[in-house]
C-alpha cells in the first residue's frame, strides 16, 4: 500500500464545468512537508481558473503540478485538501479523474501515490448497465464472426480433433499452433486438438483446393471425419479456429451449443483490412499483455494490428541511433508527466519495447496470420521526441507558440528543420529492419492549424516552396515522408488529416478515417485507399453508457455493444472498391487498469470483427450476445 493516497471529486457550480477538490491523505508515519504534488489527469485545470488552498505551479496537457501553502506540514494520519474552480472541461464519468500520481519530496525523491476514481458529489454516479442481453441461438453452434454460409446438423461431441494420417507435416504444424493458442486463451479447459489419433476424436482431412477463395476455407463435416479444404495457410488457419470455437462452445454450454457431425461451413472474410489499434504511448503495455492481445485477434479473425508506439506522452520504440528517446521519454519525462505502466497501480517507472522484444511480438503476431502494422505519430503528438533531441527544435520560434488540442505546446516536427529528415531516415531504416509488413503508419493528424507559423525557418520554407498554411507545410512534410518510405519498400498510412492541404500521392497510401461518417467517403473520392474506424462506433475508449459509474471517455459520445454490432462502415457503391476495411481502435489515456480495459474493450472489439468478417445480412445480435460471453478477454 502506498504511503501516501489523493482523492479526488467534482461538484457542479452554476454557469461553468463544475468544482474539483482534491485531498492528499498521508498514511505515513512521518510528517509530510516541503513537497510538490504531481498527476494526470483527463479532467484538465483552464488558464484561468481560481485554487483555493494550493497553488497551480505547471501544466502541460493532462499533467499538474501543486504547491500546498508555505509551511503546511501534514501529520502522520492527517490530510491537505484544496479546491479548483475553473475547468477546462465538464468530467462526465468515474474515469475522468486521476490517471497517475507522486510527490516529488524536499530531497528530490519522487513517491508514488494511491488514488481512485473521481467522485461524484451529491449523487451515487448511477447504474454501470448489462452490457448483453441474454442472447438467443437458432442455429446451436458457437462461430464468431458468424461465417459466410452455415448448413449444418447436431451429433455426438467427440473428445478431441486430430490429423488424420498422412497428414502433411505443414498441416500438422498448423494444427498444433492453433493448439498452442487455445491452450493460452483457455488454459483450465481441455484441449480441442491432438497431433495423435485418439479413440473417441474426430479426424480432420486436409485438402488443397485451389478453387477456393484466398483466405477461404471450408468444411464438410461427417460422423467419421471433417474435411478441411483451402486454398492458403491463411484460409487452413481460419478453418482450423473455426473447429477450436465449435469445440469450445459444444464443451462450455451443452444445453445451447452442439458439435457438428453433418454439413458444411463455406466461408471468406468480409473485408481484406480487418484491424485493431493499441496505443501504448498513453499507457504501457507489458510484452506479455500485447502478446495475448494478438492472441485474442486471431482468436476473432482480425488480420491486423495496428500498434501505436509513440505520441506527446512517451516514445515507446527502442531506435539504436537515438537511445535518448526512450532513455528520456519513454515513461513521459521524470519531471513532468509521471506514468504508470498496466499494473493496475501507480508505481511510475520508464517503460518501452526493446528491438528484440519487437522480433519477438511481430514474430508471434506471423504465426498467427496477424501483421503488425507499427505507428510513429508525426509530424504533430511529438512532444516525447522533441523533449529528448534538442536539435529537432527550431530555437528561434517561440516556445509558447501554438497548443495542440490535447494542450501540448510545440508538439510538431518542424518541417524546415533538415535533422528532422535525417531523424526520420535512421528511425525508419531501424523500423524497416524490424516490421516486415508493407505499411508504416505515420500519423498526419491533429497538428494545431496555427502550428509553425512562428517559426522562422518555416517562413522561409514557405516562400520558397509558395506553401500557404499549416496544412500545406504538413503535406510537404508529409510528401518527403512518403518517398523516405518509399526508398525502403514501404508504403504510407496515416490518419485522415494526413489528406490535407493537397495530401500526398494517392497511389500506395492508406487512410483512416476516424473523425465523422462522411470522412471515408471524402477521401474515397479523393482517390485514397481507405480503412473505416469511425470514433462515435469503433474507438473502445469510449463509454458505454451515459452513467457517471460507466469507465471510458466521452468525447464522441457513448457507444453501447449493440450499437457498435450495428454500426455498418460502407462507402458508397461506385466508391466501394477503395474500402479496404475496418479497425476498431483501443486509445489508452483513459484506461487505468486491466478491470477498465476489459469492460471498455469487450464485447465491443468482438463485434467489430464480425462486422468485419461477417456480411450483413448474416449478423444477429442475439446470437452474439449468446456466444461473445464465451469468449476470452485480457
Amino acid at each position: 500500500m502506498a504511503d501516501y493516497h489523493l482523492e479526488a471529486s467534482w461538484s457542479p457550480v452554476e454557469a461553468g464545468p463544475g468544482r474539483l477538490t482534491l485531498t492528499l491523505f498521508n498514511l505515513s508515519s512521518e510528517p509530510l512537508s516541503g513537497f510538490s504534488l504531481t498527476y494526470r489527469s483527463a479532467t484538465r485545470i483552464a488558464d484561468t481558473h481560481v485554487c483555493d488552498g494550493a497553488s497551480l505551479t505547471r501544466q502541460v496537457a493532462d499533467f499538474h503540478e501543486f504547491l500546498p501553502p508555505e509551511g503546511l506540514s501534514i501529520p502522520p494520519g492527517g490530510r491537505w485538501r484544496f479546491t479548483v474552480e475553473g475547468l477546462a472541461d465538464e468530467p462526465k464519468h468515474r474515469t475522468d479523474g486521476i490517471k497517475s500520481a507522486c510527490l516529488t519530496l524536499g530531497d528530490g525523491r519522487r513517491v508514488a501515490v494511491g488514488f481512485g476514481d473521481l467522485l461524484l458529489e451529491g449523487g451515487d454516479g448511477g447504474l454501470t448497465p448489462p452490457l448483453l442481453p441474454p442472447g438467443r441461438v437458432e442455429e446451436p453452434f458457437a462461430l464468431l464472426p458468424w461465417p459466410l454460409s452455415v448448413g449444418l446438423r447436431a451429433g455426438d461431441l467427440p473428445s478431441v480433433l486430430y490429423p488424420a494420417e498422412r497428414t502433411r507435416p505443414e498441416a500438422i504444424k498448423a494444427l498444433s499452433l492453433l493448439l498452442a493458442l487455445y491452450q493460452r486463451l483457455y488454459p483450465a479447459e481441455a484441449a480441442p486438438f491432438s497431433l495423435a489419433a485418439v479413440k473417441g476424436g474426430r479426424a480432420i482431412r486436409f485438402v488443397t483446393e485451389s478453387s477456393i477463395a484466398a483466405f477461404a476455407y471450408e468444411l464438410r463435416f461427417s460422423a467419421r471425419e471433417i474435411v478441411l479444404s483451402s486454398a492458403d495457410a491463411a484460409g487452413r488457419h481460419y478453418g482450423l479456429i473455426s473447429l477450436a470455437q465449435l469445440l469450445h462452445g459444444a464443451r462450455t454450454d451443452r444445453d445451447v451449443f452442439k458439435f457438428p457431425n453433418f454439413g458444411t461451413i463455406a466461408d471468406q472474410p468480409r473485408h481484406g483490412w480487418r484491424g485493431c489499434h493499441l496505443d501504448v504511448a498513453g499507457q504501457f503495455y507489458p510484452v506479455a499483455d500485447v502478446m495475448r492481445l494478438i492472441d485474442i485477434l486471431a482468436w476473432n479473425k482480425f488480420n491486423i494490428f495496428h500498434w501505436h508506439l509513440t505520441d506527446d506522452e512517451a516514445w515507446r520504440l527502442e531506435i539504436k541511433a537515438y537511445p535518448e528517446l526512450t532513455e528520456i521519454s519513454a515513461g513521459g519525462g521524470t519531471d513532468e508527466r509521471p506514468m504508470s505502466d498496466f499494473n493496475d497501480g501507480a508505481q511510475a517507472r520508464i517503460s518501452h519495447y526493446r528491438q528484440e522484444d519487437v522480433r519477438r511480438i511481430v514474430a508471434h503476431a506471423a504465426s498467427l496470420h496477424v501483421e503488425v502494422v507499427p505507428e510513429i505519430d508525426i509530424p504533430g503528438h511529438s512532444t516525447a521526441a522533441l523533449s529528448a533531441l534538442a536539435d529537432l527544435v527550431d530555437r528561434q520560434e517561440p516556445a509558447d507558440s501554438y497548443r495542440s488540442p490535447q494542450g501540448y505546446a510545440n508538439n510538431a516536427l518542424n518541417p524546415a528543420v533538415e535533422f528532422t529528415y535525417e531523424f526520420l531516415g535512421k528511425v525508419f531504416d531501424e523500423m524497416a529492419a524490424l516490421f516486415p509488413g508493407e505499411y508504416v503508419h505515420v500519423g498526419g493528424d491533429e497538428v494545431a492549424e496555427e502550428a509553425w507559423l512562428s517559426s522562422p525557418l518555416c517562413r522561409t520554407l514557405m516562400k520558397r516552396e509558395r506553401l500557404a498554411g499549416t496544412a500545406e507545410l504538413q503535406s510537404y512534410f508529409l510528401r518527403r515522408i512518403k518517398a523516405m518510405l518509399s526508398e525502403r519498400g514501404k508504403k504510407l498510412a496515416g490518419w485522415n488529416e494526413a489528406a490535407h492541404g493537397g495530401g500526398v500521392d494517392r497511389d500506395g497510401t492508406l487512410l483512416m478515417a476516424w473523425e465523422k461518417p462522411e470522412t471515408g467517403p471524402e477521401l474515397a473520392e479523393d482517390g485514397y485507399d481507405v480503412v473505416m474506424t469511425p470514433g462515435k462506433a469503433y474507438y473502445l475508449d469510449m463509454a458505454q453508457a451515459e452513467a457517471w459509474a460507466e469507465p471510458g471517455a466521452s468525447w464522441a459520445g457513448f457507444t453501447p455493444p449493440e450499437r457498435t454490432y450495428a454500426y455498418e462502415a460502407e462507402l458508397p457503391e461506385a466508391l466501394r472498391e477503395k474500402m479496404r476495411g475496418v479497425q476498431a481502435c483501443i486509445w489508452s489515456g483513459n484506461i487505468a487498469s486491466r478491470a477498465h480495459f476489459n469492460r471498455l474493450v469487450f464485447p465491443r472489439l468482438p463485434a467489430i470483427a464480425e462486422a468485419a468478417w461477417t456480411p450483413l445480412t448474416r449478423k444477429d445480435w442475439d446470437r452474439f450476445a449468446a456466444i461473445v460471453r464465451m469468449w476470452p478477454v485480457l
